[in-house]
């Protein structure tokens, strides 16, 4: 499913804004309820799942970094935070001085306005995001502290059933979820003009790319001593098998196998270091996100959000990519909630994130994996010696 993945949301897109633009030709009002009636319910069901998500992918999160208290590992988290933190921040900065002069048109009063909902089904989530969040964190340390082996089973039993509720159910509802959203901005008149915006705003993002993970391989190098270069010439497959599969998960034998020929890296790191970043490790994916919210903010309200919101939702947005899945959509799929709470975004401009990430989200994934090359360079320069003489 997650090959085709790409190739349904880029179809949605297609179709929704085709369908869009052939309701409001010939004034379909019924069907452009139909939709928007989809849409609201299809959402629902998206958020009703995000605060389970975060249950049942933090709780357990925390349980395993707390039984794993080592030094290499606390460091590698805090690596991998810090890293999409630095991400984040960077799409942050870039965002304020870039997404106001990218010529976005914010007129917004010539846009064809919505019909009533043909029907309507409100689905609440059962926790807000902050209180699933503050939940996990608890209960995590609190089976961590009674050594509850009930209770940690429970919580990984939890993550595995929501991880294929994700994959089987709410993954593949995505794309028409994005269809209907589509329909709406067609019908509307906003995605046609702002199809170019959007394509300047994915060239951006790569290039994002390409300059955090020089910035991570500088530093891996300064801590490790060693070249970056006898990292990087190796981790061409993986980069590519990557792109080709959207996952960190899918791509973690190819970079196993990659950073295991390169003479910088001992095998102990190396077969500590990639797979932990492989779930762990998103900068890539975090980048994209912080900029893109910012864009898209700005498309659907002429301004980026503020920076006392921003902050907030750059420091949130680096907890839930350590215990997003290494799936595709996974880091997008886990922060909805905060996109939703911290940046107050509706259906719609979640619908055109999700859009937009899906279509780069090949690349995001590629830079997440090409940096846990930095990553294992870092884990080298602080305990390679170590590691070398056990």
């Amino acid at each position: 499913m997650r090959d085709f993945l790409l190739l349904k949301i880029v179809i949605a897109v297609v179709l929704g804004t085709l369908f869009g633009v052939l309701i409001r030709a010939f004034d379909l009002a019924v069907l452009l309820q139909v939709a928007l009636s989809t849409k609201h319910i299809l959402g629902g069901i998206i958020f009703f799942a995000v605060p389970l998500v975060i249950i049942a992918f933090v709780t357990p999160a925390v349980v395993s970094a707390g039984k794993n208290a080592g030094s290499m590992t606390f460091s590698a988290l805090a690596i991998a935070y810090i890293s999409s933190l630095g991400a984040a921040l960077l799409a942050m900065v870039a965002g304020y001085i870039i997404v106001p002069n990218l010529n976005i048109n914010t007129n917004f009063a010539d846009l064809v306005k919505l019909p009533e909902l043909i029907f309507k089904l409100d689905i609440e989530p059962m926790f807000s995001v902050i209180s699933s969040l503050l939940f996990s964190i608890c209960f995590g340390l609190a089976v961590l502290y009674t050594k509850s082996r009930t209770l940690e089973a429970l919580f990984d039993e939890s993550c595995n059933v929501m991880l294929a509720i994700l994959q089987k159910f709410i993954i593949p509802i995505l794309p028409f979820f994005i269809l209907t959203t589509f329909v709406e901005l067609s019908y509307t008149g906003l995605i046609t003009d702002q199809l170019p915006t959007l394509f300047k705003m994915v060239i951006i993002v790569l290039v994002g790319h390409i300059i955090w993970l020089c910035v991570l391989y500088a530093i891996g190098a300064l801590v490790s001593g060693k070249s970056p270069f006898r990292v990087l010439k190796h981790y061409a497959p993986a980069y590519l098998t990557a792109v080709g599969t959207m996952s960190s998960a899918a791509t973690l034998p190819v970079a196993l196998s990659c950073a295991s020929k390169s003479d910088a890296l001992s095998p102990e790191i190396v077969k500590f270091a990639i797979p932990l970043g492989a779930t762990i490790h998103l900068c890539g994916s975090v980048l994209t996100e912080t900029f893109f919210v910012m864009g898209i903010s700005y498309i659907l309200t002429g301004a980026v959000p503020s920076l006392s919101v921003m902050i907030p939702f750059v420091v949130l947005l680096g907890v839930f990519a350590v215990g997003a899945p290494g799936v595709p959509g996974g880091t997008v799929m886990a922060s909805v909630g905060i996109i939703v709470s911290v940046l107050g975004f509706d259906a719609t401009a979640v619908g055109l994130v999700m859009a937009i990430f899906a279509v780069q989200d090949s690349f995001g994934t590629a830079c997440n994996v090409t940096g846990d090359g930095a990553l294992a360079m870092m884990l080298e320069g602080i305990y390679g010696k170590k590691e070398k003489s056990c």
